[in-house]
């Protein structure tokens, strides 16, 4: 299960940011990436341990393993075939890192493993830096060999994860007065990208605007069975946790609210919608920032959906996404073999040791071209 985690405790956050801006997928910073971005962690460590401070550490390994005991419990009733299944969190900023994964699934004498992204809409600065240190962690132990791996790596509309969060929303607006919940302006908020990693073509934002736009087709069609009418909510999409002075896809969640609050709405419903847990942009950002923002802008009711955290419908969508893909053979999603159009890490799409062959698109239209200097393992681009 393949995360960004979080610092549990104030003094994991130094570890944690020194990882998070050493790693270039996420914050590029070219040559001098190695010595900035111990700095750069360095000097924000001190206003975010007071973040963690007030919220009192990230709750995201709590729910992750909440949710892959549950999801497993699933899994092996829909696919006897091939129980029992164990669940590994695999974090790439926090404790457990990527080696305690591996390390544990050795250790139990795994051979066929499933790289699940818990992130469902696709970028490369999350699931794709996500597996691309999970290739590097392998080669590094020197383990090419030891499992067999397919990738499950999006899922931005599965018919139940948009239920999911469609249940959670319902949650939501019955914190409103029953003749406020038609007013209510539906806020979803996702974390941004700068737009240098959004013009190189990463698919992040198209996939988060499929899931916006798949689950407003839930809430706007009534359903009898669940207990649920036809919502006439209106609806928007913003971005949040902008880092730095560099362009980010816009708008920003605080300047979308400070603009609703200045047109006269009283009633507004954040959704965080590309988290399945609660973690510090939910609990501090959201809850206390924001909360802050809507206040000072007039917004006289201001609430947030419940996150997916125990939510029985996210274990239920995970589980089936995994039993498909067992069930299929799958390598990975269509879509993963495309590197962005605007590419040039080689590094990026690989899977070493796949159940079946597999080349990236790259490789495959240009054989004899730059990029195509990989074995079937994918070994030589990986060590470049």
């Amino acid at each position: 299960m393949l995360n960004m985690g979080g610092p549990s405790t104030v003094p994991e956050v130094g570890p944690f940011l020194n990882r998070l801006f050493s790693d270039g997928d996420i914050v590029s910073l070219g040559p001098l990436q190695s010595w900035l971005g111990p700095l750069l962690a360095k000097r924000r460590t001190p206003k975010i341990e007071e973040q963690y401070a007030q919220i009192g550490g990230s709750p995201i390994r709590k729910w992750t393993e909440l949710q892959g005991r549950e999801m497993v419990k699933r899994l092996d009733k829909l696919s006897p075939e091939t129980a029992p299944h164990k669940f590994y969190v695999c974090f790439r900023y926090a404790d457990p890192l990527t080696s305690d994964c591996l390390a544990a699934m050795t250790a139990d004498g795994v051979t066929r493993a499933v790289a699940f992204s818990q992130y469902p809409q696709y970028s490369c600065t999350t699931t794709g830096s996500s597996l691309n240190h999970l290739w590097r962690e392998l080669l590094r132990r020197g383990q090419e060999k030891a499992f067999s791996w397919s990738v499950l790596d999006r899922w931005a509309e599965h018919p139940t994860f948009i239920a999911a969060v469609q249940r959670r929303i319902e949650l939501g607006l019955a914190e409103f007065a029953p003749e406020e919940r038609d007013k209510v302006i539906i806020l979803f908020s996702a974390h941004s990208l700068p737009m240098k990693v959004v013009n190189r073509g990463d698919s992040y934002p198209q996939e988060v605007g499929a899931t916006v736009a798949a689950v407003m087709r839930a809430l706007q069609t009534a359903n009898p069975a669940a207990g649920t009418p036809a919502r006439p909510n209106k609806y928007i999409l913003a971005w949040q946790s902008q880092v730095g002075p560099l362009p980010w896809l816009g708008p920003q969640t605080g300047e979308v609210l400070s603009g609703l609050g200045a047109q006269g709405h009283q009633h507004v419903l954040v959704v965080p919608i590309a988290f399945t847990s609660d973690h510090v942009e939910t609990l501090f950002e959201i809850d206390i920032e924001y909360a802050h923002v809507a206040k000072e802008a007039g917004i006289a009711h201001f609430r947030r959906a419940p996150s997916l955290n125990d939510e029985p419908l996210l274990a239920d969508a995970m589980a089936q996404l995994l039993a498909k893909h067992l069930k299929d053979g799958e390598v990975c999603s269509r879509q993963y073999p495309l590197n962005c159009a605007g590419c040039t890490n080689p590094l990026c799409r690989s899977i070493v040791n796949p159940i079946k062959p597999y080349a990236k698109l790259r490789d495959q239209a240009k054989p004899d071209g730059p990029m195509a200097k990989e074995d079937p393992t994918n070994q030589v681009g990986l060590r470049a």
